[in-house]
């Protein structure tokens, strides 16, 4: 009964997004869950019904981002594929929380952020790149096998002026990196992050901070990559020292680099990809883990991108 309250959700709304999606109506009898329609969509719905009952035996909770994730992976034939994300747990807040993957294309980046020595993930806002890094990031650290964890962002300007935010260098790129603190802070309780970061274990700034430095035995996170440039991206890569790990993480579809100039992830993942021990990930729009209208964002942008690059090949003809 418990676990048919779950999968119902409150006043059945995870059900009747489940039935309005898919195409079928359902009722509830006793502790089963009745399903009707089509052959094809009843199978369907039988599909996503038993990934989440995979999902909530192993502890997570339900959400309608969840809930079209589980839709889109049973139309695809892979509903069974959500146990396997149930199984590893990357890391575990201060607060006791485990942190597992939410789809699998994060857990794909995880495992290969576990294999390999240089790891690229690139894909739009709301998959989690940043924040899966900062969490491996940590959890290298509390196993000992990095000795610090450097975090790094180029301190280019979306649309804002560094000049008019008060106080010195430091105090104008931290709102840029309020991201990064907001997880290390999670991760590692406010007590611990403080002491982390006065005895230097824990570094967070600018990437023009790296040049001249060689980074040894370190997890090195480099956030908002999009917006280096070419000779930016090689600067940092070759920053790497004797038992250091890299993560580089980023959106190509939002570049704040001035007109003209191309962006060094765009072409480190373009000349590296077949390197060995560096893996390039790719997220995609299903990997969007932010609030269920994050997707939909994401894909209407991605649709009118793709109708203006039409006109625009069309005037060029």
């Amino acid at each position: 009964m418990e676990e048919l309250q779950k999968i119902l959700g409150n006043f059945d709304e995870n059900l009747n997004s489940i039935t309005r999606e898919i195409g079928i109506s359902a009722r509830v009898e006793g502790v089963k869950i009745v399903l009707e329609g089509e052959e094809a969509d009843v199978a369907l719905g039988m599909d996503v019904l038993g990934g989440l009952l995979d999902i909530i035996r192993s502890g997570e909770s339900i959400d309608k981002s969840r809930i079209v994730y589980c839709i889109e992976l049973a139309r695809e034939g892979r509903a069974k594929d959500i146990g396997s994300l149930m199984s590893g747990v990357v890391a575990i807040t201060a607060r006791g929380k485990q942190i597992k993957c939410k789809t699998l294309g994060q857990k794909q980046y995880v495992d290969a952020a576990k294999k390999n020595t240089v790891v690229f993930g690139v894909g739009p806002a709301g998959t989690g790149k940043t924040y899966l890094a900062v969490c491996l990031a940590v959890a290298a650290l509390k196993s000992k096998q990095v000795e610090k964890i450097i975090l790094t962002r180029p301190a280019v300007e979306a649309g804002e002026k560094l000049g008019f935010l008060p106080g010195d260098l430091q105090n104008k790129v931290d709102p840029y990196l309020r991201p990064l603190y907001d997880a290390l802070q999670e991760l590692l309780g406010l007590e611990n992050y403080a002491k982390y970061m006065e005895r230097g274990v824990i570094e967070i700034a600018p990437l023009a901070y790296m040049r001249g430095r060689t980074l040894s035995n370190a997890f090195i996170i480099l956030d908002e990559a999009q917006n280096t440039t070419k000779e930016q991206m090689k600067m940092f890569l070759t920053r790497m020292g004797e038992g250091s790990r890299m993560m580089i993480t980023g959106d190509l579809t939002q570049i704040d680099l001035p007109e003209g100039k191309r962006s060094g992830l765009s072409h480190a993942v373009k000349i590296l990809k077949n390197v060995e021990d560096i893996a390039v990930c790719r997220l995609t729009d299903k990997d969007v883990v932010r609030h269920a209208l994050v997707m939909q964002i994401i894909r209407a942008y991605e649709r009118d991108s793709e109708k203006t690059n039409a006109i625009a090949g069309g005037d060029n003809k």
